[in-house]
């Protein structure tokens, strides 16, 4: 494994830890996967690999922002994605985009399955955990970070 394997390993690891337990990602997290991108394809493609960083970049913010400005996604989702973006460069980007779709929409499917088996067991007098106020949403760095990682090992 490379580094920037192992990059994008630490950095999905962190916003899944993040997100999972508080429902956000910190700054730091996208901030490191984007000087951390920044360096990889300077390093590795000189002054090509900055332009790399920035079109990839620009393309991993611009993915989900239309789901940010919908209501659908937060903002520390879209800057992961921008980070992962100057990581990745465009091409594999918008695998990994395509991939952590897929990915979230399975988590998506699973978690509705799961609160709505909740709800039938509490309807019916069932012993169901009760429910957290404010834990509608539903994290996506991990569906981000397993998009990306899909995109690394597949190489496409």
């Amino acid at each position: 494994m490379n580094v920037q394997v192992w990059i994008a390993i630490l950095v999905g690891l962190a916003a899944m830890i993040d997100d999972l337990k508080r429902r956000q990602i910190a700054n730091w997290i996208p901030l490191c996967a984007l000087a951390a991108g920044f360096g990889w394809q300077i390093g590795q493609s000189g002054l090509n690999g900055l332009l790399y960083a920035v079109i990839g970049t620009v393309t991993g913010f611009s993915v989900f922002l239309i789901f940010y400005l919908l209501g659908g996604m937060g903002g520390g989702d879209v800057k992961l994605m921008a980070g992962f973006g100057a990581l990745l460069g465009f091409h594999q980007l918008l695998w990994a985009a395509f991939f952590a779709a897929g990915v979230g929409g399975i988590i998506a499917v699973g978690v509705l399955g799961v609160r709505a088996v909740r709800r039938a067991l509490r309807s019916t007098g069932g012993a169901a955990p009760k429910e957290d106020v404010g834990q509608d949403s539903i994290p996506y760095a991990p569906a981000i970070a397993l998009g990306v990682w899909l995109s690394m090992a597949a190489k496409i």
